[in-house]
């Protein structure tokens, strides 16, 4: 393929309206925003699950698959819910759960915890949130974790799926402006999150039942950060700082410089 051949319908970034550029430069801020936080909160709800801190293969495998060592209600406290109590509160929660999580200490030191700390949201009201209303619900978040259960996982996959390719839509169409060569490697960076989202989401299914499949999920993870940050990066450059190849700028003959603003 000759690398210099441009398609009659492309358009760099610098040939579009300023209001164009202007739309785009607006969401591609917003869209970044949105995507940093959504990677904040990743790292918050599934890190730590493990015990020790940071985002690890270990961390993945107990959110989809379970863990015989550690509870769906110890996996919360350490994970996202590790922040919603006092660190002595939570000391107390976490010790008790390993000790047997026994009737007598509730009803003795967890059942206060558990009304000042976790009720005004997990009182039942909200069937996607464990409900810890009373031992006898609390007590089934303490036995043994299964790790995610297939309708939560069916709920999210379409969530996912659906949110993820409008973004990856969106952040494509911009991106299709950018000058880029070699012709594959562009093709690849718009190619790569729709591929790594497929593998995400599949990936969760899989690890629940084949734990290795974990570092599938991780890789796909970092395959939608990269090309996220890559398309984001060379969009915003080409839109307002970028040099025009010549052989781009002139391929329909010498144009009146302020086309080009």
């Amino acid at each position: 393929m000759n690398d210099k051949a441009i398609h009659r319908l492309y358009r760099h970034f610098q040939e579009l309206p300023l209001g164009m550029r202007t739309l785009f430069t607006g969401a591609l801020m917003v869209l970044g925003l949105g995507y940093l936080f959504a990677a904040l909160y990743v790292f918050a709800a599934h890190s730590g699950a493990d015990g020790k801190p940071g985002l690890s293969v270990d961390d993945i495998k107990i959110t989809y698959s379970g863990s015989t060592e550690v509870t769906p209600l110890e996996k919360a406290l350490r994970g996202p819910m590790s922040g919603m109590l006092p660190q002595k509160d939570l000391a107390t929660m976490l010790k008790w759960i390993r000790e047997g999580a026994n009737k007598r200490a509730y009803t003795s030191t967890i059942e206060t915890i558990v009304e000042a700390n976790c009720l005004a949201c997990h009182d039942g009201s909200n069937p996607h949130l464990s409900n810890l209303d009373g031992y006898e619900k609390i007590s089934e978040v303490v036995v043994q974790d299964t790790g995610a259960d297939l309708f939560t996982l069916v709920r999210v996959s379409h969530i996912h799926l659906f949110g993820l390719t409008f973004i990856f839509f969106i952040l494509g169409f911009i991106f299709s402006h950018a000058y880029l060569r070699p012709v594959w490697l562009k093709l690849t960076l718009i190619m790569m999150p729709f591929a790594g989202v497929t593998m995400d989401v599949l990936g969760w299914y899989v690890t629940k039942v084949f734990t290795p499949f974990a570092w599938v999920v991780l890789i796909a993870g970092v395959i939608n950060g990269v090309s996220f940050a890559a398309m984001w990066v060379v969009s915003m450059y080409q839109m307002w700082f970028y040099k025009i190849p010549d052989h781009v700028r002139d391929r329909h003959g010498p144009s009146d410089p302020d086309t080009w603003k």
